[in-house]
């Protein structure tokens, strides 16, 4: 019998997934709350932009591991796919999604691209200028920059509402996926529900928080 390999199961691959997804969660929420600050005090928002843009721990070890992350849940995503409709030994005739599952997860590699996507204009945005400031063009270090250079990218109309398309995408990504990603990892019993909830809520407080930042950042400080 030929001995499995790591991520060889169907079984494996899911907890993979589940646990990577998780661990974005948990850095889409700590961004959330960040970016949220904004909204009440530059001052804030400018010190914590601040911790995190130059905290070694940070910047050398959590940033690596999320870029990671990112390409290893959207990769795995795209390998359990893959694998999901070469085990489909018949092709129906007719086949009423609606009917067996919801939009979000009949959609999950749609949404997923997407949000990729954008994940990779967010990352030239404000990952690529951060680099640029300072280690390219090796400027001073400006503690008060970071509120400036955030409204500046809620200017333009067009890019704020793709960006708000972008979350209302994520949200539908986060209905689905926040729960599956608890059952996959085993974590079903008389919590199950209310981790189902919990995960409801969190995809539509956090990409419409998301929104909301945005939307007020165009309208009060264009």
């Amino acid at each position: 019998m030929a001995k499995s390999t790591f991520l060889s199961s169907s079984i494996a691959r899911k907890v993979a997934m589940a646990l990577s997804g998780l661990f974005l969660i948990t850095f889409l929420a700590l961004h959330f709350f960040i970016n949220l600050t904004s909204v009440f005090s530059e001052e804030v928002f400018n010190a914590c932009s601040q911790f995190m843009g130059y905290n070694p721990l940070i910047q050398y070890v959590m940033q690596p591991i999320l870029v990671a992350g990112v390409v290893f849940h959207f990769v795995m995503g795209m390998v359990l796919e893959v694998k999901n409709n070469k085990a489909r030994p018949v092709s129906y005739a007719k086949y009423n999604g609606a009917a067996n599952a919801s939009w979000a997860s009949r959609n999950m590699i749609v949404s997923g691209l997407v949000v990729l996507a954008f994940l990779g204009l967010h990352m030239y945005d404000f990952w690529f200028q951060e680099i640029m400031y300072k280690y390219v063009d090796a400027n001073f270090v400006n503690p008060t920059r970071y509120y400036g250079e955030m409204v500046e990218k809620f200017h333009n109309p067009i890019r704020t509402g793709l960006y708000c398309v972008s979350f209302l995408l994520l949200s539908l990504h986060l209905w689905h996926g926040f729960s599956s990603a608890f059952q996959s990892v085993g974590f079903n019993n008389k919590f199950s529900k209310g981790v189902q909830k919990l995960g409801y809520a969190f995809a539509i407080i956090i990409p419409f928080g998301f929104i909301f930042i945005a939307l007020f950042h165009h309208f009060f400080n264009n």
